[in-house]
């Protein structure tokens, strides 16, 4: 089986470190969302100044440093989808950062977690390809194994609800069908989305601290698809109230 040819040398044919090269000064800590409105949003606040850029085959990616009580923060905006994901990162790495903080929306498959409350990830089912190249073949793999403790810290702080359990990570969005749910439910999965298993293999492969989160959007746990705030332009006040919170881990991290 394919997916069963994990490689463990670090070193490929083409290295991110081969296109992208080492900034001196970059920040060391960056904070990424995979929302344009609030990507933006959230550069303009802060004042961000673009700083260097990456870019997929078909899209440059802009990087900001924007300065966060005092922290020198990096700004992206994460490719959506597993594979574009992680080679954006790994681009992001080759510049000098250290460490990542990730967020973005879940479809949730339970009906109980309230429209954009905050969800951490423990787990992810890997239904993906690209977390394949980067960890030993599992059905699982652990996800935000530090900063959870200082993150939740930081949710109770400022009275923000939130729920913590395993993701079903898959390519495909348009093939999550009802036994498809049914079963990843009976999993004891909470929500799904495209990334949180590639972002967690390519964690523990290089060794990065990556933590990754999400804000509940579309409900997939009734008998009818509710798409609730899935749209980028849904209750953008609260999705910003949400990236301050991103910005806040950052700075309590940003040292350690």
């Amino acid at each position: 089986m394919i997916l069963k040819e994990f490689d463990k040398n670090k070193s490929a044919v083409i290295n991110a470190f081969d296109i992208v090269k080492s900034i001196d000064g970059f920040p060391k800590i960056a904070v990424s969302c995979f929302s344009r409105v609030t990507f933006d949003r959230l550069v303009c606040e802060l004042k961000g100044v673009k700083i260097a850029s990456t870019c997929t085959a078909n899209m440059e990616i802009p990087i900001y440093k924007v300065i966060y009580q005092g922290l020198e923060v990096a700004l992206f905006m994460s490719y959506v989808g597993a594979a574009g994901c992680v080679a954006v990162m790994e681009d992001i790495f080759a510049m000098g950062v250290q460490k990542i903080i990730a967020f973005g929306t879940c479809g949730v498959l339970d009906l109980s977690i309230e429209d954009c409350s905050i969800i951490i990830p423990n787990r992810a089912i890997r239904d993906e390809g690209t977390s394949f190249h980067y960890a030993p073949p599992s059905d699982e793999i652990a996800v935000n194994v530090k900063y959870t403790d200082l993150f939740v810290n930081i949710l109770e702080k400022n009275q923000l609800k939130y729920t913590v359990g395993k993701v079903w990570t898959t390519d495909g969005i348009y093939r999550e069908t009802r036994e498809k749910v049914n079963l990843r439910k009976s999993q004891e999965c909470i929500c799904v989305d495209m990334e949180c298993s590639a972002v967690a293999a390519l964690s523990q492969f290089r060794d990065k601290d990556i933590f990754h989160f999400f804000y509940a959007a579309d409900n997939l746990d009734s008998e009818e698809w509710d798409a609730r705030s899935l749209s980028n332009e849904a209750n953008p006040l609260e999705k910003d109230r949400i990236a301050t919170i991103a910005m806040e881990l950052a700075l309590v991290i940003g040292d350690k």
